[in-house]
């Protein structure tokens, strides 16, 4: 037990704020809180009703399902998608196997059953003034609807195994693809908001929508979108938007060109114009994600092009004058107005109160509510009266989390790197003063100095380490235990600016971005509170990787722990996931030309300079970094005679999802540092 009395135990025993959606009228929202179930080995989840007056919050669903993506209809009945049981519908013996629309009544009542789609339903949405819903629902093709789930069972049960390719990708995250004529394809369907009067908008589509689809519907359920994906000329998916005209049955796609991608679309309240995110990819410079807007002929005009950050798009304002987005801003991510005349930007939530901003939705009476972190406090939801550089306002708590301001404490430092360019980092420790754990030696107890620091670096690369909670790599669990945890933003982080992202592109992982993290290091050595003598580093994807490269240039640090991770450059590309964009980020080489050149950064290459112990962290189910690369570097430092471990979980992808092995990743984690850092 540590002095906090924050474990892994506790951290997952916490409830989890997911996303949320706005009532018509504004007054609450639906928030979805996932739950340890009854033996603590997986998630559960429930929806809350939580009054955006401050109000007590209300429990609205239970049970041991899942029930999620809550969605109001025009009526004020509440959608969501659930794998719960009884089916009032069909009877359905493997209805815990996939998710259905269910209906919580605006009166109130128990939840029942809208559809049954044979093979479940992956998304949907009603239209905000009409009775209309559109949903994703997986296919077979040539098979009649009411064979459909008949089907699908006698092909699981005697069918062959085999899948056949014909071009990438094959794999994505952590699931195979689909591009056989005898497997599922998702589909898009119209109904009526009962469910009811089902139409397949889209029988003839192949793997278009198979990657993360997105939707939306006009409030007058007159037009729909739906994101789409084919392979671009440069093997890398272009993503679409489809629209589509719902009493004609007609789509058409927004125009764009050549290695483009559109997504991230939202219609605006009056159904007249789409805001998305558009981008223009080369092999020479990092993409710029522009917001644009669309008119119903589908030209196109940019907003705020000369912003230099990376716009995530939210909702429109229930005025429809403004975007709403949130974007990376050194190290916090705020919500921002774009206003869609003008494409002028202003900052909602005040700097002063940093946080990350995540599922900003409208209400009705303006203003905004999102879900909100910090590094000392959970996932929480609050509402804010859309007045520029102002506080949002929390709401009932749902996490049962106490924000850690009485035992741990928060600073952000900058650091010039090698080139003059300022790095942030953020570090989080025990606050001074609080009771002290058994990571400090004896002669340290009782004083606020000379504290071992875990030095975390994030994946991506492109993406950053904010003031926000993170459930998998939450610094707390380790600061709990007398640690610093500094967390880095190195280059290619985002919020620093284009020309910062662009330190990343090509084939120069090992370079600038290593010497940020060299002088960050330099930094923290000269700090009072630091033992310098005791610094050690981790992280996950990319970060990984880095923790890979720092092993084979440097010893300066007591012990490596190395997460999903990359060590080849060349022989990591054809066993990826999504290798169109490996060449792309990767430049102008060629690992097949020239594999050398292309592994110039490739730790597997220099691994005989590697001295310090290290912990290898993967999941077998990983296809963005195989298993393969972790068990390449485990064998070269085995090889090597490196004092080295190799933790492997086979029922994990490129992250650590499930209760116990979290509990097992951090309780691994902090053994092992324990040990090395004496």
């Amino acid at each position: 037990m540590t002095s906090s009395g924050y474990t892994p135990a506790s951290h997952i025993s916490l409830r989890r704020v997911g996303s949320i959606s706005a009532s018509l009228d504004g007054k609450w929202l639906a928030v979805v809180v996932q739950r340890l179930d009854r033996d603590g080995v997986k998630y559960m989840s429930d929806l809350w009703k939580v009054p955006t007056d401050g109000s007590p919050a209300l429990q609205l669903t239970r049970g041991e399902t899942k029930d999620a993506a809550p969605c109001f209809r025009h009526d004020g009945a509440l959608g969501f998608l659930s794998n719960r049981q009884p089916n009032d519908i069909k009877p359905d013996e493997d209805a815990e196997k996939r998710m259905q629309v269910w209906l919580l009544p605006a009166e109130g009542g128990e939840p029942r059953q809208l559809t049954d789609e044979p093979l479940g339903v992956e998304g949907f949405r009603f239209a905000a003034r009409a009775d209309r819903m559109v949903l994703f629902a997986p296919v077979l093709a040539g098979v009649a609807h009411d064979k459909q789930r008949e089907t699908a069972a006698e092909r699981a049960k005697k069918g062959t195994s085999a899948r056949n390719f014909r071009s990438q990708p094959v794999r994505h995250w952590d699931h195979w693809l689909h591009q056989s004529p005898d497997r599922a394809n998702t589909h898009l369907v119209l109904c009526d908001a009962e469910g009811k009067q089902r139409v397949d908008l889209t029988p003839d589509v192949k793997s278009e929508f198979a990657i993360e689809p997105q939707l939306d519907i006009t409030a007058d359920g007159k037009r729909a979108l739906a994101q789409s994906r084919v392979p671009g000329e440069d093997r890398v998916d272009d993503h679409h938007i489809m629209v589509f005209d719902l009493d004609a049955r007609t789509h058409k796609l927004l125009p764009q060109g050549g290695s483009v991608s559109t997504e991230n679309a939202h219609f605006s309240p009056d159904g007249k114009t789409i805001a998305a995110m558009r981008d223009k990819r080369t092999r020479e410079n990092v993409v710029k994600p522009v917001l644009t807007l669309f008119d119903e002929q589908g030209n196109a005009r940019e907003l705020a092009k000369a912003w230099d950050r990376w716009p995530h798009i939210w909702d429109w304002s229930a005025d429809g004058r403004d975007v709403l987005v949130t974007a990376d801003d050194e190290g916090i991510t705020p919500v921002f107005a774009v206003n869609a005349a003008t494409g002028e930007v202003r900052r909602l939530t005040a700097r002063a109160n940093g946080g990350g901003h995540n599922d900003v939705v409208a209400l009705a009476q303006g203003g905004f509510a999102c879900i909100r972190s910090t590094l000392l406090d959970a996932p929480e939801c609050y509402v804010h009266t859309g007045q520029t550089e102002s506080a949002p306002k929390p709401l009932a708590r749902l996490s049962g989390f106490e924000p850690a301001h009485e035992w741990a404490e928060v600073e952000s430092i900058t650091t010039l790197s090698t080139d003059g360019v300022a790095i942030q980092s953020w570090i989080t420790r025990p606050k001074a003063g609080s009771a002290l754990s058994p990571a400090l030696s004896q002669s340290e107890r009782g004083q606020d100095r000379k504290r071992p620091v875990l030095l975390w670096i994030h994946g991506g690369p492109i993406n950053m380490s904010g003031d926000a909670w993170h459930w998998r790599w939450n610094p707390l669990v380790a600061v709990a235990a007398g640690y610093t945890v500094v967390q880095p933003n190195p280059r290619g982080s985002t919020g620093f600016g284009q020309d910062f992202i662009q330190g990343i592109w090509g084939n120069v992982w090992g370079d600038q971005c290593f010497k940020d993290i060299m002088a960050v290091t330099d930094a923290l050595e000269q700090r009072v509170d630091v033992d310098a003598s005791r610094i050690m580093a981790m992280g996950g994807s990319f970060g990984g990787y880095m923790t890979n490269w720092l092993g084979t240039q440097t010893q300066r640090y007591r012990c490596l722990i190395t997460h999903a991770s990359i060590v080849t450059m060349a022989n990591f590309t054809g066993v990826t996931d999504h290798p169109g964009f490996w060449y792309m980020m990767n430049g102008s080489e060629n690992p097949y030309q020239d594999p050398l050149g292309f592994d110039r950064y490739a730790p597997i290459r220099h691994i005989a300079n590697w001295k310090t112990p290290a912990l290898i962290i993967h999941g077998e189910q990983d296809y963005r970094c195989p298993v393969s690369e972790g068990l390449m570097l485990f064998e070269a430092l085995q090889y090597h005679g490196v004092d080295s471990e190799l933790l492997v979980f086979p029922d994990e992808n490129h992250w650590i999802m499930k209760p116990k092995n979290i509990v097992a990743w951090f309780e691994n984690v902090l053994r092992f540092v324990g040990a090395h850092m004496k």
